[in-house]
């Protein structure tokens, strides 16, 4: 299990990103269009810079569903291999067959 304080970091930036994609996203326009002139865009780049850190999508960190763990993710699953392995050797995911040979 991961640390409660690793995951509670993560599902607030996850709220930060949320909260802040509309405005992130109309300043990133302002800042990437050529037809403005540039004094527009260093304004918009400039408003980019104040949002919170955390409210780049790029923080945010892939993490289990029901250890926390941030390695070894399957998007598909949302879960750690760790916990896929569990759940689909237990019979808990449809679909999801133990090989053997």
């Amino acid at each position: 299990m991961a640390k409660v304080g690793a995951v509670e970091t993560d599902k607030r930036r996850r709220r930060l990103v949320k909260k802040y994609a509309d405005k992130r996203a109309k300043l990133k326009a302002i800042a990437k269009d050529t037809s403005l002139p540039p004094e527009e865009q260093f304004e918009a780049r400039l408003k980019l810079a104040k949002l919170p850190r955390n409210s780049n999508p790029t923080r945010v960190r892939n993490r289990c569903q029901l250890s926390g763990r941030p390695r070894g993710f399957y998007r598909k699953f949302k879960l750690s291999r760790v916990a896929v392995r569990e759940l689909g050797s237990s019979g808990q995911i449809p679909g999801m067959v133990k090989s053997s040979w």
